[in-house]
């Protein structure tokens, strides 16, 4: 790994950020093509596989990016408690982004019905409304993973756990892939477009992920803000979608041991690799 990082370490923080969120896009689309060998997933499975995505990014964001935005205000030269202060903001600001977005974009979560429609109000299909609110939920992965790179520039040791925040973000996109694309197959939707959807929902990963580091490279004093704002956007997904949608059935257990496997392999991976 460490000569994965020193390359990393040795191009442009946004060619990095960009090559890093189109491999988290194309796990993605590797989940979604799982409709060319299976028409369904059991409802079980699917909410275990819910929950794990839910503890990565929790443990994602509390690893790698809170605890980074906490040392860069510290290295910035702040002290005595208000090097938290960044992090706080940042995350709040995370919160509220996520939270206007919420308002704003309509959508429709995973296994809730048509009538459960969120953000303004519209006619459009179901499925429009199925791919709008993953993508959604991609925004603030696609930043986290850019915001990080961006920060690193050639510090080896941020490169590290940008990596990590990256393989972590792209092991969880997997499932989602799967999560949006059987689905749209079991509404009846053709295999072909049922992954040309599932895929889709994770192109604004690259074009959040480019976005974010070219924040942080190009105004260095937002940094630990950007990457508490990536932590609070992060963690606002899990609470208000990811976690309710695995909770509607009776796999309520299955989905909160998804999620405790989740963040325990989001730690071991932040420890062991970063």
């Amino acid at each position: 790994m460490e000569s994965l990082y020193k390359w990393f370490a040795n191009i442009d923080p946004i060619l990095a950020a960009l090559i890093a969120t189109t491999f988290t896009w194309l796990l993605t689309a590797a989940g979604a093509a799982l409709v060319f060998f299976f028409k369904e997933l059991k409802r079980s499975l699917l909410d275990g596989l819910l929950g794990f995505t839910g503890g990565v990014m929790v443990a994602a964001s509390c690893f790698g990016l809170l605890m980074p935005a906490i040392e860069q205000a510290s290295n910035m030269g702040m002290s005595d408690g208000w090097e938290v202060m960044p992090a706080a903001v940042g995350f709040l600001l995370g919160a509220v982004f996520l939270f206007g977005l919420d308002k704003l974009l309509p959508h429709l979560h995973i296994n809730f019905s048509k009538d459960e429609k969120e953000g303004i109000q519209t006619d459009w299909h179901s499925t429009t409304l199925l791919v709008l609110a993953i993508t959604l939920h991609n925004i603030p992965e696609g930043l986290a993973v850019g915001v990080i790179f961006g920060a690193a520039g050639g510090d080896i040791e941020l490169i590290s756990a940008a990596v990590v925040i990256a393989i972590g973000i792209g092991i969880q996109n997997f499932p989602e892939g799967i999560a949006v694309a059987m689905p749209l197959r079991r509404q009846g939707v053709s295999r072909r477009k049922s992954f040309w959807y599932g895929q889709l929902s994770a192109i604004v990963e690259p074009i959040a992920g480019v976005c974010g580091a070219w924040a942080v490279t190009s105004f260095e004093p937002i940094l630990p803000y950007a990457l508490a704002f990536a932590a609070g956007a992060m963690i606002y997904v899990v609470v208000e979608e990811v976690i309710p949608e695995t909770q509607r059935d009776k796999y309520t257990d299955i989905a909160t041991m998804g999620f405790i496997l989740g963040f325990i392999l989001m730690m071991v991976l932040d420890v062991v690799l970063g």
